[in-house]
């Protein structure tokens, strides 16, 4: 398991993971903030850019938040 620090951009021009370091990503995402819509596309993209599957995904801390804790199943 691998934990990553997240911080978040919505309602972004495109979808995009950065890595600043190993450990910490930026991610810009179309998606609005509402109804854990968000959310789902941060998921969505870190599994693309990790090549693993959605349920391997999860945010464990910063749910309502900018900034984001994920853990990944690799």
């Amino acid at each position: 398991m691998m934990r990553v620090y997240a911080k978040v951009f919505t309602k972004s021009g495109r979808n995009q993971v950065v890595e600043i370091s190993k450990k910490q990503f930026e991610i810009r995402t179309t998606a609005i903030p509402a109804k854990g819509m968000a959310n789902e596309a941060i998921i969505k993209l870190l599994a693309k850019h990790f090549s693993t599957a959605k349920s391997n995904i999860t945010i464990v801390g910063g749910k309502t938040a900018r900034e984001k804790i994920i853990d990944i199943d690799i």
